[in-house]
Order: structure tokens, then sequence, then C-alpha cells
């Protein structure tokens, strides 16, 4: 069976998992290219309108690879972590696909509960059993997906860099080179390492979230914010780059919250859609390296306790 999916939202944090699953099982598995102008296009033109654009991305995805499969993953995710959601498009997220994208393959549907094993199992067993009906081999099928997922690490690219900035945002948003206009290597040309949630540790992400009137009810907010205070106050970073897909409804509060904590320290917010030129992105972004280095020898020759001009 061949076993179709988008390589588009969490694809690029849970690749190996799913991979090595679908291919313990038996299955050729068919992942759609890294996103380009002809996906971005077929994602605009089957989404709704009011849809971000990562999520139209993932529609052009999947339109991109649904002749070629037999079978489709749309991951419904609804929790990664207890008592907290993923942005609320995810939850929709098969029907979409399936009212948006005429003659698609049969789909996964089922509701995805990660930080649950027996739940997660569930799901899984479902997905399985329409490849075969063996219990055991989906089991170790999981197994294996579980062992290589945790040996997989994305962004270690913070070393060698006297300049580091914190890339932050929704992950498929720093991780799809294409939407985010190969930021990291951008930054890297200017001599700039980048550092991510992913080089931190859930509890150093975790302690900062904590310290809010309330805990933040999103995963992906909760993650961004700690992260930023917690590289902040570390000083391991000399600013702050945030992706933001326009009109994002979390983005539009964790932002704040972020800026409310760490006050005139450099942050830049990119906001990013289809419509997004790379003559201007590369503009900004050369002219928040170039500020954060006149920052840098001001304080050297000055005081360190000098403020900067805040970005937005």
């Amino acid at each position: 069976m061949r076993i179709g999916i988008p390589k588009g939202l969490l694809y690029y944090k849970y690749e190996i998992f799913m991979k090595t699953f679908f291919e313990e099982l038996g299955c050729e598995v068919i992942v759609s290219p890294n996103t380009n102008k002809e996906i971005l296009n077929l994602g605009v033109k089957y989404a709704v309108d009011e849809t971000c654009v990562p999520i139209k991305v993932f529609h052009g995805h999947v339109a991109y690879i649904k002749d070629s499969c037999d079978f489709m993953v749309i991951p419904r995710v609804m929790r990664l972590y207890p008592r907290e959601f993923i942005c609320p498009k995810f939850c929709g997220l098969p029907e979409m696909i399936k009212n948006s994208i005429p003659d698609m393959p049969p789909i996964t549907e089922g509701e995805i509960y990660a930080y649950d094993e027996k739940s997660f199992l569930k799901y899984l067993y479902n997905v399985g059993k329409n490849i075969t009906n063996d219990k055991k081999k989906i089991y170790r099928a999981y197994e294996r997906a579980v062992a290589l997922q945790k040996q997989h690490k994305i962004f270690p690219n913070k070393f060698n860099y006297n300049m580091k900035i914190a890339l932050l945002g929704h992950p498929y948003n720093v991780q799809d080179s294409f939407m985010n206009m190969n930021i990291v290597k951008k930054l890297n040309k200017l001599g700039v390492g980048v550092i991510t949630e992913e080089n931190l540790q859930d509890e150093d992400i975790n302690k900062h979230s904590r310290e809010l009137l309330k805990r933040p009810f999103w995963t992906f907010a909760r993650k961004s914010y700690g992260s930023a205070v917690n590289l902040w106050e570390s000083k391991e970073i000399n600013g702050i780059i945030y992706l933001s897909s326009f009109a994002c409804g979390i983005d539009s509060v964790v932002i704040e919250l972020i800026k409310d904590k760490i006050g005139e320290f450099p942050f830049l917010i990119l906001k990013i859609d289809e419509q997004t030129g790379e003559g201007g992105f590369n503009t900004r972004v050369e002219a928040f390296v170039d500020m954060i280095e006149r920052r840098k020898e001001y304080e050297d020759n000055i005081s360190p306790s000098r403020e900067c001009v805040h970005c937005s």
C-alpha cells in the first residue's frame, strides 16, 4: 500500500516517527516534496481564504500527492501535552481537506492525543488496520518509530557564531525554508547563529510559562513564550526573531506577552503569508542584524545598561 504523507505543519517535527511507522508495516511512503511555488499555489487554490498560510500550504501538499497514494495521513492533532490544545485549525483539518480538495483517497480521521500512550495506540491501531490486522506488528512498528524519533534533532545550529539570535514561532514556520525564505541560511551568511525551541529542554521552557498569571491554553503559545524568556534571561542570545503567520490568533497574544516581559530587548516580528515579498523580508532581517551589531559596539564602548530601539 502507498501511504501519502504531506510535508507540512508538524511533519518536520515528527517525520521520523511517521515514516518509520508505516515503513515498518511494509508500506511504500509517498512524501510530498519541499514546499515550493507550485505547492503554495495549489494550497491557495483549494483552501478557504480565511485560513492561515501554513494551512494553505498543507492543502497544497495534499493536492500534490493525492493521486499518487492509496491512503493519506491527515493528522487531527488535538493535544501533544495534557491540559492544552494545538491550534484549533488542526482539530478540523480532515474535514477541511475532504470538503476542499476533490477526488481524495481515504484519509485518517481519528483524534491524536499524543501524550497518552493508550489513546495514541488506539489511534494507531485504527490507522494500522487499514494495512494489517496484526496488532503485535502495529505495536512493534510503534516502538521502532518512537525509538528513532527520540534520536531526531532538528536545529544544531547555534555554535561557532559571535552573534546568536533566537528564531521562534510555530515550528512549521521556523522549519519550512520556503515559507520563511531560507531565513536560517540568511542569518548564517550574516554571521549569526540560530537557536530555536528545539535546542532547549522542556523544563527550561515550562518554568517560565508557569510564571504567567494563567497557564497557556495553547501548546505553541507556551513553547514560544517559555523559549523566548528562557533565552532572554540566560543572556545566550543577542536578539529574537518571531515568525508569525498573518492573522494568527495565538500569535497575537503570545507576541504581546513576550514584548511585555523582555522590554527593550531586540525583538523583530516577521509576518508571513502567501503575498510576502522576499526583498522586504531580507531588508528587515539585515537591518535587524545591523542594529544589534551597532548596539553591541555601543554597549562595549559605553555601558551595557543602555537600551536599544525595539523592532516590530
